[in-house]
């Protein structure tokens, strides 16, 4: 018979945040990629004016930016069990919206209509 199989103790990781680290605030992300490389920068956005300023860029493999989009999905469903449902504000149409929006397909007709009564 053979000895039933340890689990590996969970990896404890001593986290130093500095005193002296400010937080950046951002309203806005740009994130881009290469083959190697996925790049989150994060910019603020202020009212009437024209531009945003890049705050901070982030540089990931593209492993580690999975794993953060799995973190960030765990993370946000915690925070809506215990909060309530994050709402998102509507996104305006984009322009294949805007221009083809009314085009319907062959398969995309009107529901049908059911007649029966219960």
């Amino acid at each position: 018979m053979s000895e039933p199989q340890k689990k590996p103790l969970p990896r404890r990781l001593n986290l130093e945040i500095p005193a002296n680290l400010s937080a950046t605030y951002a309203n806005f992300a740009i994130i881009t990629h290469s083959p190697w490389e996925v790049f989150l920068d994060f910019a603020q956005i202020l009212p009437n004016l024209p531009k945003a300023r890049v705050q901070a860029r982030i540089v990931l493999t593209p492993t580690n930016a999975k794993m953060l989009l799995k973190a960030l999905e765990d993370n946000i469903a915690r925070y809506e069990a215990q909060h309530g449902e994050i709402k998102l504000p509507p996104r305006p149409p984009s322009l294949a919206d805007q221009l083809f929006g009314s085009v319907k397909g062959e398969d995309e007709s009107a529901p049908e209509q059911d007649d029966s009564h219960e």
